[in-house]
C-alpha cells in the first residue's frame, strides 16, 4: 500500500467532464509537481488549476480537491482532477501523473485500500460496485442498504453471539472437572439455535439478491410464428429482433434486459420449436431447450389466431415459473374461447398492463413483497452463511449428545470464522483478489 495509485474515475469515452483520482502517501507531493508549484487548494476545497507537461505547456485546466488521510474514501491522502471529457486529453492528463510518479491502479484498488484502511467493511465493498450496477430502483435500495452497513452489522451481531457461546464453551475446556450440565446445555443450545434462525434468514435473501444483481432469466418460449420476437420488442418499447412471417428467423438466442416494476427481467427470445432439417436452425432449438433448463421464468407464447387443433400443448421441465400467453388477441380464432391464459396483442399492444401485473405477481418480487429484506446476500455470502449454518447443526447435536467439549468448540470456531469472513473481520487475503477484480479500474 505505500505506492500512490492514479486511475481515470470516470466512464470511459468522451463526455464533458472526467475525473482523475489519485491515493496515496505521495498524492499531494505529485499533484502539486504537476501543477507546477502552484499551492494545492485547502482540503476539501476546490480550486482552479492547470496540468502541465514537462516542457511546461498546458495539457488541461480543471478543478482539483485534496482530501487528507484518515478523512478520505481511502483512509489515505487523496487527489482529485476533474477535467474536460475528451478522450485524448483525459489520457494525456492520467498519463502526465504517472510521469510524476504515481503507479496505474488496478481494478477495484481504492476500494480495496479503503477495506484495508478500516474505512469500510468487506459487505460494504461489495456493495460498491452493486451500487453502480443497479438497473433498478430495488437493486439501489439493496445495494444502499448494504453500503450503510446494514448487512456487516447483522452479521458482527450473529459473531458477537457465537463468541460468546464458544468462551462459555472453551471455559469447560479450561476446567475438566466441570461438566456441561444439562441446563446448561440446554441454554447454550437456545441461544445457537436463534442465531442459526437469523442466520436462515439471511439465506432465505438469496435468491432475490441473485436476482437483483443479475436478472430474472425470463425465456420467451414458443413454436415458430407465434411471437416471441415481437414480444421481446414490446416489453423493450424498441425493435431489437428482427420480426418476419418466414419460419425460422430466430436462429440464436438474443438476450436483454428490462426494469419491470422495480425487478430486472433478463430476456432472452429463443428459436421457435419446430421439426426442423436445417443443421443451423436445429442448434438453435438446441440452445432454446438449454436456456427453458436454467430458466426462472418461462414465458410460454401461442397464436390465437390459428385453430387450437394446430397449436400443440407445449410442456417445460419442472422447476421454472411459467405463464402462459395468448398472442395475437385480435385475431383470435372461435376454438381458443375456452383456453385459459393471458390475452395479449403483440400489435396492437392489448393486454400488456396486466401482462406486467401478472409477472410481478407471480415472481413475489416487486416493490410490496418485498417488504424491509432491502438486504440481500450474494454468492460469496451464501456460501459462507451455509457453512456457518452447518457447524452450529454440529455443535447443537454435540452439546445435546453430551460429546467432549472440544468438539462443540471446533464447530463452534468454524462457525465463527466463516461468519467473520462476510464482513473481512477475519483474514480474508485469499477473497479480496477475487472481489475487487470484479470492479472497474478507478473505484
Amino acid at each position: 500500500m505505500s505506492e500512490t495509485i492514479v486511475a481515470i474515475a470516470s466512464p470511459p469515452g468522451m463526455g464533458a467532464v472526467s475525473v482523475i483520482r489519485l491515493s496515496g502517501s505521495c498524492a499531494f507531493e505529485i499533484a502539486t509537481s504537476v501543477i507546477k508549484g502552484k499551492r494545492l487548494p485547502e482540503p476539501r476545497r476546490v480550486g482552479l488549476r492547470s496540468v502541465y507537461d514537462n516542457a511546461g505547456r498546458v495539457i488541461d485546466e480543471g478543478l482539483l480537491i485534496t482530501f487528507e488521510g484518515p478523512g478520505s474514501y481511502t483512509g489515505e491522502n487523496v487527489v482529485e482532477f476533474t477535467g474536460h471529457g475528451g478522450i485524448m486529453v483525459t489520457r494525456r492528463v492520467l498519463e502526465r501523473f504517472v510521469e510524476a510518479g504515481a503507479t496505474p491502479a488496478g481494478p477495484g484498488e481504492f476500494t480495496q485500500r479503503a477495506f484495508m484502511n478500516g474505512q469500510m467493511d468487506l459487505t460494504q465493498a461489495e456493495a460498491v460496485m452493486d451500487l453502480i450496477s443497479a438497473q433498478t430502483s430495488l437493486a439501489l435500495r439493496s445495494a444502499n442498504e448494504q453500503l450503510d452497513g446494514r448487512l456487516g452489522r447483522t452479521c458482527e451481531e450473529i459473531r458477537a453471539k457465537l463468541l460468546g457461546a464458544t468462551a462459555h464453551v472453551e471455559a469447560f475446556i479450561d476446567f475438566p472437572e466441570e461438566d456441561i450440565d444439562p441446563e446448561v446445555g440446554e441454554v447454550l443450545c437456545k441461544a445457537l439455535r436463534e442465531q442459526s434462525n437469523l442466520i436462515a434468514g439471511l439465506l432465505a435473501t438469496a435468491d432475490q439478491g441473485r436476482i437483483l444483481r443479475e436478472g430474472v432469466r425470463t425465456v420467451i418460449f414458443g413454436k415458430p410464428n407465434v411471437g416471441k420476437s415481437s414480444l421481446l420488442n414490446r416489453l423493450l418499447g424498441y425493435q431489437r429482433a428482427i420480426v418476419n412471417s418466414r419460419e425460422g428467423t430466430t436462429r440464436d438466442t438474443i438476450e436483454e434486459v428490462v426494469n419491470l416494476r422495480g425487478i430486472p427481467l433478463r430476456l432472452i427470445d429463443t428459436a421457435g420449436v419446430r421439426e426442423s432439417s436445417d443443421e443451423i436452425e436445429q442448434e438453435g432449438i438446441a440452445m432454446t431447450h438449454g436456456q427453458v433448463a436454467r430458466a426462472d421464468l418461462v414465458l410460454v407464447i401461442r397464436d390465437l389466431s390459428e385453430s387450437l387443433a394446430e397449436s400443440a400443448e407445449i410442456n417445460i421441465p419442472d422447476g421454472a415459473r411459467r405463464l402462459d400467453i395468448l398472442n395475437k388477441s385480435d385475431l383470435e380464432d372461435a376454438s381458443w374461447a375456452e383456453v385459459r391464459g393471458l390475452r395479449i396483442s403483440c400489435e396492437s399492444g392489448d393486454g400488456f398492463e396486466d401482462l406486467e401485473i401478472a409477472i410481478a405477481e407471480l415472481l413475489s418480487l416487486d416493490e410490496a413483497h418485498w417488504g424491509d429484506h432491502s438486504v440481500a446476500v450474494n454468492a460469496r455470502h451464501q456460501a459462507c452463511l451455509t457453512r456457518a449454518q452447518a457447524s452450529l447443526s454440529r455443535a447443537i447435536a454435540s452439546l445435546k449428545a453430551g460429546d467432549e467439549p472440544e468438539l462443540t468448540a471446533l464447530d463452534l470456531r468454524e462457525a465463527l470464522t466463516a461468519v467473520g469472513e462476510i464482513a473481512g473481520i477475519v483474514d480474508a487475503e485469499e477473497i479480496l483478489g477475487e472481489i475487487f477484480n470484479n470492479f472497474c479500474i478507478g473505484k
